[in-house]
């Protein structure tokens, strides 16, 4: 059996939201038809601005059901200091989810969401213990023969061409951690460029290692790098032995999304 996964981060609903994008994105989104929609943080630009929440669910709630979420480092305040140290996710789980790290188990795949994203950060990102005690708990709980997949916001490595940025604290023990719970892929967003890659990139002596899948922004003229000014997404296909991600990427003079990407990579046992 094959799960079909729609990857979506880095929204942005607020200046840089580009609406007439987001309608593609909802269209492709109908026609793909997703087992999960799967959106990895940074739903809003400013997580002060309540506009941006009204915009943001008006859009998620045309997407495809069921939908399986984890906030960014934007969807916490910046200049209500108090909220933002104090009461991070009041925002977030009033209008988006209020589970923080969700878990999801499908036919042949299960989802581990783990939350990257704190308020006495202003970019960076960081697994916290009570975060990785809660992928090592979640993983253990996975049905036999399902496949494993992780969806954080923060990034494990920084693509070629997009300088020095701001990933998971720890990147190397983080993605030793993947390792041992044999988590198959790892899905995230942040830095706004696409990338498919491996744990192993990063610490080559990892027995398994991990496959990164990294979105870049769905909706907003943030794009970085070779997507610069430029939406991109995600879909994921998971079978039993096969991993297929295409990589999408908006081309503005025939209004829709393109595969740029398509990357195949066989399952290890």
């Amino acid at each position: 059996m094959t799960i079909r996964l729609m990857h979506v981060s880095d929204v942005h609903a607020g200046p840089p939201f580009a609406a007439e994008v987001a309608a593609v994105v909802l269209r492709e989104a109908q026609t793909y038809a997703p087992d999960v929609f799967v959106v990895s943080g940074d739903f809003v630009q400013r997580a002060d601005e309540n506009a941006q929440w009204q915009t943001i669910t008006s859009w998620l709630a045309q997407t495809p059901q069921p939908r399986f979420v984890v906030p960014g480092n934007h969807d916490v305040p910046l200049y209500n200091v108090w909220d933002r140290l104090f009461n991070p996710y009041k925002q977030y789980t009033t209008h988006i989810s209020s589970d923080l790290m969700p878990v999801m188990h499908l036919a042949g795949v299960s989802l581990i969401g783990a939350n990257t994203a704190f308020g006495w950060t202003i970019d960076g990102g960081y697994l916290s213990p009570v975060q990785q005690a809660h992928i090592r708990s979640a993983a253990a709980s996975v049905p036999a023969g399902n496949r494993r997949v992780v969806v954080m916001h923060h990034h494990l490595v920084n693509p070629p061409g997009v300088g020095r940025r701001n990933r998971v604290a720890n990147p190397e023990a983080i993605a030793t951690l993947l390792d041992e719970c044999q988590i198959d892929v790892v899905m995230c967003g942040h830095i706004h460029v696409s990338y498919i890659g491996h744990t192993r990139d990063l610490v080559p002596t990892l027995p398994r290692g991990t496959i990164i899948c990294q979105a870049g922004t769905a909706t907003s003229h943030r794009g970085k790098g070779r997507e610069r000014h430029t939406c991109a997404f995600n879909t994921i296909e998971i079978s039993d032995s096969l991993l297929v991600i295409r990589r999408h990427v908006y081309d503005s003079r025939c209004q829709q999304f393109v595969v740029h990407v398509e990357h195949h990579e066989e399952l290890q046992a």
